[in-house]
């Protein structure tokens, strides 16, 4: 499901316009991603966590030089869904 998906879906089980509804969506995006950059956690209860994990500095190989290289100590977004979305997958049917 794209964004364009999600925008149709929204504006058609609520009747409110497209325009609106994309300008929401992408308001939330930014929130999140913004909330991120600024080492902030957003929680949405019932659905999940966007969270910022921390990844230890590690020692990597760049084979085609065969020289060791140090990769840093670096923040990745993650999401971790909540547990009723987990159950909410599982038993769905395919």
């Amino acid at each position: 499901m794209t964004k364009a998906d999600i925008v149709n879906e929204i504006a058609k089980n609520t009747g409110v316009d497209k325009a609106s509804v994309l300008a929401t969506v992408e308001s939330f995006m930014d929130v999140v991603r913004n909330s991120l950059a600024n080492n902030e956690n957003v929680y949405l209860r019932g659905f999940g966590s966007f969270i910022v994990k921390k990844r230890a500095q590690k020692t990597a190989r760049n084979i085609s030089k065969n020289t060791t290289i140090i990769i840093p100590e670096h923040n990745i977004p993650a999401f971790k869904p909540a547990k009723s979305f987990v159950a909410m997958v599982k038993e769905a049917d395919f």
